[in-house]
């Protein structure tokens, strides 16, 4: 099971925007397929969008057109451009693969805390 490392989260008020990094356990993550999805106190994980090895994006309705994921292989690592945040924004983002996600695994890393709070 690849593990990933997210970090760049904060507190920000609402319009603003943060970049989100996922870095992933093994120098093999090429190929891929990788989820961000995030979880509040009151509310189960939260599918936000999904990467495909080939580098194509889908999102969910609530962030499409606000959020983008990209990938550097290179640097084993995937990246979550989010603008234009909102309050309902906030919750703790993670990565998973693909696979992983579709399997229902527990979630294994830390997460970063995004509050969107004016």
């Amino acid at each position: 099971q690849v593990q990933f490392v997210e970090s760049g989260g904060g507190l920000v008020k609402p319009g603003a925007s943060l970049k989100l990094s996922c870095a992933a356990s093994t120098l093999e993550y090429s190929g891929y397929g990788t989820v961000w999805y995030r979880q509040t106190p009151k509310t189960q994980r939260e599918w936000v969008g999904t990467i495909t090895g080939s580098g194509g994006t889908k999102f969910a309705e609530s962030v499409k057109g606000r959020f983008t994921i990209s990938r550097d292989d290179a640097k084993a690592t995937m990246y979550l451009q989010m603008s234009n945040l909102k309050p309902e924004d906030t919750g703790v983002y993670y990565c998973m693969t693909y696979m992983d996600w579709e399997l229902q695994r527990p979630t294994s890393g830390q997460g970063t805390q995004v509050t969107v709070s004016s």
